[in-house]
C-alpha cells in the first residue's frame, strides 16, 4: 500500500496575542494527503485553515506534533535541508496582488524560484521560465513585463508559474479565487485541474466555497476554532455529514437548499474568540443539539470529543453525532 504524501499528527500551533495571551491557532490537527489527491479544507474565517496549510509547509513554527512529507520528518530537518525539502512542495496564495513583487519583472520572480533552488545556467533559467509561462497559459514576452501589466487572473496564473518553477509534488493553494471574478476564477480553477492530471500534484484546496470544494475535491477537512470536527470522502460529506457544524455549513450554501431551509439550519451568534476558546467541545455554544439545546448533555462542555471513525474514512470529532440531518440538497 502506497504511504500518502503528506502526514500531520497532533499538529499544534500556538502564537502570542497581545496581552501575551496564547492562541491555538492549530489545535491537534491529524491529516492526511494522498499522492495526486485534491483534499480540501473548509471552515469559518478564522478556522486556522491557512495556519495549517503554511505549517504543512514549514513556513510558521510548529508548536508540537510533526509534518512527514514524502516519508522525511520536516521537524528533523536542519535549516538548510527543509529549504531543500522546500523544492517538493509550495504555496499559491489567495491575494495574486499581494504575493508578486512590484519591483520585480516576471521572468524574475518566476527565475528566482529556479536559482533559489537549482543551479542553472541563465539561459536555462530564461528557457524554462518560458516554458512555465506557456504552460499556464501566458506569452513569452510576458517574462519582460512588471505585474502591475497583468489583470488579477493573468497575475494568479504568473503565481501558479512560480509556484511550479521547481517541480513540487504537493501544492497548497489558500482561496486562489476568492478575489477573482466568478468567470475568471472558473479558469483558473480548470487550470489547476489540468496541471494537476498533467503533473501528478497533490493539492490541499482551502476555500469558503462549498460548492466548488464538492466539485473539486475528493477529501474534505472541516475545521471549527482550529480543531478537526469532520474527515470524509467528499460524496460521503456531502450526502451525509454528521457534525452539526459541518451540516449548517452545507445548508448556508444558497446553491444547494432554498432560502427557507438555510433560514433553518443557520447557527446562532459568532464563532467564540480562539484566545479564550470554551472548555470540552468548542462548538457547544453554538450548538444545535449540545446542552444549550439539551441541558442534560454536559459532556460538550466538559470533554473535548475525539475524532473518531465512523465508516469507510469518515471520522468525526461529536458527542452526538449525526442528529442533525439535512434534507436532499435541491436539484441542480
Amino acid at each position: 500500500m502506497n504511504r500518502p504524501l503528506v502526514v500531520a499528527e497532533g499538529l499544534e500551533v500556538r502564537y502570542r496575542a497581545p496581552g501575551g495571551l496564547a492562541v491555538r491557532a492549530v489545535d491537534g490537527v491529524d491529516l492526511e494527503v494522498e499522492r495526486g489527491q485534491i483534499h480540501g479544507v473548509v471552515g469559518e474565517s478564522g478556522c486556522g485553515k491557512t495556519t495549517l496549510g503554511r505549517a504543512l509547509l514549514g513556513l510558521v513554527p510548529i508548536t508540537s506534533g510533526r509534518v512527514v512529507v514524502d516519508g522525511v520528518d520536516l521537524g528533523e530537518l536542519s535549516s538548510g535541508e527543509l529549504r531543500r525539502a522546500r523544492s517538493k512542495m509550495q504555496m499559491i496564495f489567495q491575494s495574486p496582488w499581494a504575493s508578486l513583487n512590484p519591483r520585480m519583472k516576471v521572468g524574475s520572480a518566476i527565475g528566482e524560484a529556479l536559482t533559489a533552488h537549482r543551479r542553472m545556467r541563465r539561459d536555462e533559467v530564461a528557457d524554462r521560465v518560458v516554458s512555465l509561462l506557456a504552460m499556464v497559459g501566458l506569452p513569452p514576452d510576458a517574462a519582460d513585463r512588471y505585474p502591475a501589466a497583468f489583470s488579477g487572473g493573468q497575475r494568479q496564473r504568473i503565481a501558479i508559474a512560480r509556484a511550479l518553477a521547481v517541480e513540487p509534488r504537493f501544492v497548497v493553494a489558500d482561496e486562489p479565487v476568492s478575489s477573482l471574478d466568478v468567470s475568471v476564477g472558473e479558469q483558473i480553477l480548470q487550470l489547476l485541474l489540468e496541471l494537476r492530471e498533467r503533473l501528478g500534484l497533490a493539492y490541499l484546496f482551502i476555500s469558503h466555497d462549498l460548492t466548488v470544494v464538492e466539485r473539486l475535491s475528493e477529501f474534505v477537512t472541516v475545521m471549527y476554532l482550529g480543531r478537526v470536527v469532520e474527515q470524509a470522502p467528499t460524496p460521503t460529506l456531502f450526502r451525509g455529514a454528521a457534525h452539526p457544524y459541518t451540516s449548517s455549513l452545507l445548508a448556508s450554501a444558497p446553491a444547494r437548499y432554498p432560502r427557507e431551509i438555510r433560514r433553518r439550519y443557520v447557527l446562532s451568534g459568532d464563532p467564540p474568540s480562539p484566545i479564550d476558546p470554551p472548555q470540552g467541545c468548542h462548538f457547544w455554544p453554538r450548538c444545535p443539539v449540545g446542552p444549550v439545546a439539551d441541558s442534560t448533555r454536559t459532556i460538550c462542555r466538559t470533554e473535548v470529543p475525539r475524532l473518531v471513525e465512523c465508516g469507510d474514512g469518515h471520522r468525526v470529532a461529536c458527542h452526538f453525532p449525526g442528529e442533525v440531518r439535512l434534507p436532499d440538497p435541491v436539484a441542480r
